[in-house]
């Protein structure tokens, strides 16, 4: 095992997929209690579709970098979402539903009339953290530590905003600027974690994570934390594991993630018994 490790960290690429995925892993996980708790879990998964439309349009029109492209289309949709969501007409999932499958539409279409199903679509598609480029890997890191920043500065108005919405507005709490907030950095995250876990399992890291915590931890903060350190173990042992048998990386850790929330709920019911 050890010397399968030594092995692992021998090879450089690898090392760049485990300092991203950490950091993506951790960035996930913390944004994930606020979007647990709010009943915005489908979000992930409705702005990693509009995320994947955006790269195929992207690749399908020649470009080489599609991060920078992807990110604020990603963003103003995630906005959009909440926008809408708060709609009366139109309840959050029916927007999300509305929005993701058209975007997983356009990026289908525009993928059969331009390059095709290549091996840049299948990686945003199922993920490929070992394939990413060297500027991929500074752009991945650069966004991380800003999203980790904010969250830590904003982290008390991010709680309040999270628990009691209302309240904090009566309070003169600028809700709608935090709320939006929450929405930005998903976005930012689901769109650099696409290359790691591709579009449909990128969500997996931001529910995961939280849900696990809950089992284990009674507070927000623990929660937080909880969360944070349990994402990053499982995307380890996921990775570690994705290498000595090749299994798809993302597989794997969504794998790691589903056997210790299971075990979480087994441990908790005994507990309470």
């Amino acid at each position: 095992m050890f010397e399968t490790i030594g092995e692992m960290f021998k090879l450089s690429f690898v090392n760049r997929a485990i300092i991203v995925g950490s950091l993506v892993s951790l960035c996930a996980a913390l944004l994930g209690v606020s979007l647990v708790l709010k009943r915005y879990s489908n979000i992930g998964d409705g702005l990693s579709h509009v995320g994947f439309g955006i790269t195929t349009v992207a690749v399908g029109l020649g470009a080489t970098a599609t991060l920078p492209i992807a990110i604020p289309v990603v963003i103003i949709v995630a906005i959009l979402l909440l926008k809408v969501g708060n709609n009366h007409k139109i309840k959050s999932d029916s927007a999300i539903a509305i929005i993701s499958s058209s975007a997983l539409a356009i990026g289908v279409a525009v993928t059969s009339v331009t390059s095709g199903l290549n091996t840049d679509i299948c990686n945003f598609m199922f993920g490929s953290i070992l394939a990413m480029s060297i500027s991929d890997v500074i752009l991945s890191i650069a966004v991380s530590i800003i999203v980790l920043f904010l969250f830590v500065v904003y982290y008390r108005k991010l709680f309040a905003v999270t628990f009691d919405e209302d309240y904090s507005k009566a309070i003169g709490l600028k809700t709608g600027r935090y709320t939006n907030l929450i929405a930005i950095l998903t976005a930012i995250v689901i769109v650099v974690g696409m290359r790691m876990m591709g579009t449909l399992l990128i969500s997996s890291i931001i529910i995961f994570p939280a849900l696990t915590a809950m089992k284990i931890c009674k507070s927000y903060k623990r929660v937080v934390i909880g969360s944070g350190i349990i994402s990053v173990f499982c995307f380890l042992v996921g990775i570690f594991f994705s290498y000595v048998y090749n299994i798809s990386t993302g597989a794997m850790i969504v794998i790691v993630n589903l056997i210790l929330f299971l075990l979480f709920t087994f441990l908790d019911k005994v507990i309470k018994e």
